[in-house]
């Protein structure tokens, strides 16, 4: 459930999985998040930018410190690794964000990331609701906090 704050801000609470404090420009996606075809490229991209020509609210955007709004991952079980190569490689968004309960290969990478990449922090919280997916925009500025609530200002 959603709460307005301050005028331009409204808060929406979810789960942390990994909790953790951030603000940055919000990348929406009104698709499942294909981990695999959407970041195989980081390795030689000097900015992350989504290759996954299935995903038109996705394709060609840089991901790289960005907000990734999403309602859950989809794809192939290396995923939760690319997820990880990502955030070793300082490559990574900003935080994830899920509408829906995050998948075990979507939060296997969220973990790992955070255990054996702790200088790379990606906050990641699910569970904030199909009305936080139809709120958020493009281009707003997203603020994570460690108990799983966001804040979405225009």
């Amino acid at each position: 459930m959603a709460k307005k704050t301050k005028k331009g801000t409204k808060t929406f609470q979810g789960r942390p999985i990994t909790p953790g404090e951030c603000t940055a420009e919000a990348v929406v996606s009104h698709g499942g998040f294909n981990t695999l075809a959407s970041m195989q490229m980081m390795s030689i991209q000097t900015k992350t930018k989504c290759v996954d020509q299935n995903n038109p609210d996705l394709y060609k955007k840089v991901l790289q410190g960005k907000a990734l709004c999403l309602p859950q991952t989809i794809g192939s079980t290396t995923g939760g690794m690319f997820l990880y190569c990502a955030v070793k490689q300082g490559k990574n968004p900003a935080c994830l964000l899920f509408s829906k309960e995050i998948d075990s290969l979507a939060a296997a990478g969220a973990v790992l990331s955070e255990v054996w990449a702790p200088e790379s922090p990606m906050p990641v919280v699910d569970n904030l609701g199909d009305e936080f997916l139809d709120y958020v925009k493009d281009g707003d500025t997203i603020t994570v906090h460690p108990d799983g609530s966001v804040d979405v200002t225009r």
